[in-house]
C-alpha cells in the first residue's frame, strides 16, 4: 500500500472519495461537510491531501486546509474505503497529513472537528487536546462549511460554543516553549516590580 502527499495523478479517484464521505456520513447519521468535485480536486492537484492507493485501487484520503490566514490547519475529510477498514489505515493517512500539515505550517495550531472515537484516538496520540470551540479558528467561512452538516441546527442555537463535535487541538511545541518564556519574563517583571514597591 501507498500512502503519499497527492499530485495530479491522483484525480482520478476524486469522483469516488468524494461518493464515500457523503455515504459515510449518511450511514453514520452524522455531518461531514460537503465537498464538491471541483474543491476535492484543487486540494489533490495542490499537493494538499494525502492519498492511499493499493494496487491502482483507492484505499484512503484526508486533505488539509488553512484559516485564520495559515494561524490556523484543520486535517480534514479523513475517509477510508469500506474494503480496508479495520486495517489501521485511517491512522497511517493522519500521521502521514499531520507531518505535512506541520511541514507546510511549523507555526500553526492544527484542529479538528469530530464525532469518531476513532479519530479521538489518533488525534489524542498525535498530541491534540479536547479544548472548547472559541479555542479553534473563527473564520467564517470554516463555520459556514458546518451549514451542510446535520447538526448545524444545535450548533446555531447554541451560539456555536459547542455541538456533538468534539474540538481537538494540537499547538506546536515552539509556540508553548514561547508562551512558557513570556509567561516567566511576566513574572519575573511582576516580582521585581513587587520587590521595588516593597522597598
Amino acid at each position: 500500500m501507498n500512502i503519499e502527499v497527492s499530485s495530479s495523478i491522483h484525480l482520478m479517484y476524486v469522483n469516488e472519495i468524494q461518493q464515500e464521505m457523503y455515504d459515510s456520513a449518511q450511514r453514520r447519521g452524522t455531518g461531514i461537510a460537503k465537498r464538491s468535485i471541483e474543491y476535492l480536486s484543487k486540494k489533490i492537484a495542490e499537493g494538499n491531501a494525502v492519498v492511499a492507493t493499493d494496487k491502482g485501487k483507492w484505499v484512503g484520503f484526508c486533505y488539509i486546509e488553512t484559516w485564520s490566514h495559515g494561524q490556523f490547519v484543520a486535517n480534514s475529510g479523513l475517509i477510508v474505503s469500506p474494503d480496508f477498514r479495520h486495517l489501521g489505515v485511517a491512522t497511517l493517512i493522519k500521521d502521514k497529513v499531520f507531518a505535512l500539515s506541520r511541514n507546510k505550517y511549523p507555526e500553526a495550531k492544527i484542529f479538528g472537528l469530530t464525532t469518531g472515537l476513532a479519530v479521538m484516538k489518533i488525534n489524542s496520540d498525535l498530541g491534540y487536546k479536547p479544548v472548547i470551540y472559541s479555542e479553534l479558528t473563527q473564520d467564517e467561512e470554516f463555520w459556514n462549511g458546518c451549514k451542510s452538516c446535520v447538526n448545524y441546527e444545535i450548533l446555531i442555537k447554541k451560539e456555536r460554543k459547542n455541538c456533538l463535535c468534539t474540538a481537538m487541538l494540537f499547538v506546536p511545541e515552539n509556540k508553548k516553549k514561547n508562551s512558557a518564556e513570556n509567561s516567566q519574563q511576566d513574572n519575573r517583571y511582576n516580582n521585581e516590580q513587587e520587590s521595588s514597591f516593597s522597598v
